[in-house]
């Protein structure tokens, strides 16, 4: 009987040693299990850089939408650099294209007005040189200088008028001057000629 009890007594002794142990492996396990979880969520959240894979599903999307963010900043930033580089490029080209329009325009409009103020001379010449052989330049002279002021006096510039005769009985005038410009040292000048036959009056014979 005594010994009976002894080995019950010894029995739950073993028992309750099994439970300790068992419990203490249950602990170690559950810290192995623990460190194993955070070196795992660490592996798992670099392995998510790429893929997200086995991440939670909040944690994904708001992963996905920093990438996608920084992505747009970055292709934002390209193309602003790219934009700026092509303005930097174009930039002189366009103002070289304004001011090549402005030049001809001004030399369009001074060599229109010197035509015109020679073709007025001209006719000028013609109407008086028979009458007034020695008084026709001055009058052509005249009429050249107030077309001048007339038309483009800041467009004509130092207009240097010259009564030809290039025949017995043709008069004209030829007029030379220059052209304001928009370019530094460029040099610019119009030349505008106009002639014709003298005209005079002649009476008809009977």
């Amino acid at each position: 009987m005594g010994h009976h009890l002894g080995g019950r007594r010894g029995d739950r002794r073993c028992g309750r040693r099994d439970h300790q142990r068992r419990a203490e492996r249950g602990r170690q396990q559950g810290r192995r299990l623990h460190q194993g979880c955070g070196r795992g969520q660490d592996l798992l959240i670099f392995s998510g850089a790429t893929g997200f894979t086995g991440m939670p599903a909040d944690v994904s999307r708001r992963i996905r939408r920093r990438v996608r963010a920084a992505r747009r900043a970055a292709a934002a930033r390209g193309d602003s650099g790219m934009t700026a580089i092509e303005f930097v490029l174009l930039t002189p080209v366009l103002f070289f294209m304004i001011f090549a329009t402005v030049q001809f325009a001004l030399y369009f409009f001074a060599d229109h007005v010197a035509q015109a103020a020679a073709q007025a001379g001209a006719r000028k010449a013609r109407a008086t040189a028979d009458e007034h052989p020695g008084a026709w330049r001055g009058e052509a002279q005249d009429v050249v200088d107030s077309y001048i002021r007339q038309l483009g006096p800041q467009l004509v510039l130092a207009p240097d008028v010259t009564m030809v005769q290039p025949e017995p009985n043709t008069v004209g005038v030829e007029i030379a001057a220059r052209v304001p410009t928009v370019f530094p040292g460029l040099d610019l000048t119009v030349h505008a000629q106009s002639a014709g036959p003298v005209e005079r009056f002649v009476q008809e014979e009977n």
